[in-house]
């Protein structure tokens, strides 16, 4: 070990040698902290990374001089990473765009050609083979109509069931001139319901 010699205070009286460790500084000989701000200063750290090489252990910077690109990714200098990211997202939108349109139109010719070649087949089977088929198709488009009739005369009606039970149960006490128009109304949408549930 190390020894630091007795030292005189200040008031006279004396201080005891001290055992130390190898390599121990006393605080009083530790030199004073530089301000960062002062030129030239740079801590132990900063100067361990600078003095490492850039570069990997055996690689020539003429190697990777070609790879570095003059310009940011994103195509245009000066562009900070969210910029060229946002770049990077409208070009993929507009990609995918194009290809949806693209798709579309492919399955639309897919479609045009699918009709047609079962229009071609179908002539020579015979010419009742055709009408039929062409008859199934507005009967069925009838019943679809009146069974949305059905339904919208019955949302008119509990509608106006509604009104009443309102108007019966006072939360209504002046009901509108409309309101009245639609309690008036009420026995022609029953009728109408009942002329189409029958012609089902």
């Amino acid at each position: 070990g190390k020894y630091i010699a007795s030292t005189q205070r200040p008031d006279g009286t004396w201080r005891k040698q001290r055992r130390v460790k190898e390599g121990y500084v006393p605080q009083e000989e530790v030199p004073v902290c530089v301000a960062r701000r002062e030129e030239g200063y740079e801590n132990k750290y900063v100067k361990f990374f600078k003095s490492k090489p850039e570069l990997p252990p055996g690689l020539s910077p003429e190697a990777t001089a070609p790879t570095t690109p003059s310009r940011p990714e994103g195509g245009e200098p000066g562009l900070s990473k969210t910029a060229r990211r946002n770049l990077k997202r409208k070009e993929k939108r507009r990609q995918q765009q194009e290809r949806g349109e693209a798709e579309a139109l492919g399955r639309t010719l897919e479609k045009v050609t699918l009709a047609e070649t079962a229009q071609v087949p179908s002539a020579p089977q015979g010419p009742r083979a055709a009408p039929a088929a062409a008859s199934d198709q507005p009967d069925s488009a009838a019943t679809s109509e009146k069974a949305k009739k059905i339904k919208n005369l019955k949302k008119k009606l509990r509608q106006v069931e509604e009104l009443q039970h309102r108007i019966q149960a006072g939360e209504i006490s002046q009901p509108s001139k409309e309101q009245l128009e639609k309690l008036a109304r009420r026995r022609a949408l029953q009728e109408e319901l009942e002329d189409l549930e029958l012609g089902l």
